[in-house]
């Protein structure tokens, strides 16, 4: 069977679903991936053991893309994690777009991967460079692309909507 999983590969695959199934709800609950919420912390720890998990799955034998995506998600995770320590005023927004990027990320190899796997007996894709898994590449970067840009249009508004703070009085 081409499509057998081992023992690691069904955990890795159980988590990542479930981290994904995190974040959507978490975006649709607050519109965000904000690492101070229930949700937002629980994609987080489930994408770090994802990430973790895949690291000694090699079909290949040697390290490929996804394996790279995996890293470049956990030096990610902590700037979404620390923005409002590192960046300032723009925390929010540089927050919005890490924390966009590694769910983005994280999609990439989820498309590759189900639909050069499934149906187990043929395979919608022959591979990563098929039609089918570019076109749905592109459809995944416009939706990153639309929602980080909603996302900061909604930051913005609140921004702008938001009363300034008043200054104690003798200050």
């Amino acid at each position: 069977m081409p499509n057998h999983l081992s023992v690691l590969g069904i955990i890795h695959t159980a988590i990542s679903i479930i981290a994904l199934l995190v974040a959507y709800y978490a975006l649709y609950r607050s519109g965000k991936l904000d690492p101070a919420t229930g949700p937002g912390r629980t994609y987080i720890l489930l994408t770090i053991l994802t990430c973790v998990t895949g690291f000694p799955i090699m079909k290949t034998g040697h390290l490929t893309a996804g394996h790279f995506t995996a890293i470049i998600i956990l030096v990610l995770l902590p700037i979404g994690i620390y923005a409002h320590r590192i960046f300032g005023k723009a925390a929010k927004y540089v927050q919005v777009i890490v924390m966009s990027t590694t769910l983005f990320l994280s999609m990439v190899p989820a498309i590759v991967e189900t639909l050069t796997r499934l149906p187990i007996s043929s395979p919608i894709a022959t591979g990563p460079n098929d039609p089918i898994i570019q076109n749905g590449l592109l459809i995944l970067f416009i939706l990153y692309i639309a929602g980080v840009i909603y996302q900061v249009i909604k930051i913005k508004k609140r921004g702008k909507t938001t009363p300034p703070q008043a200054t104690p009085s003798g200050a």
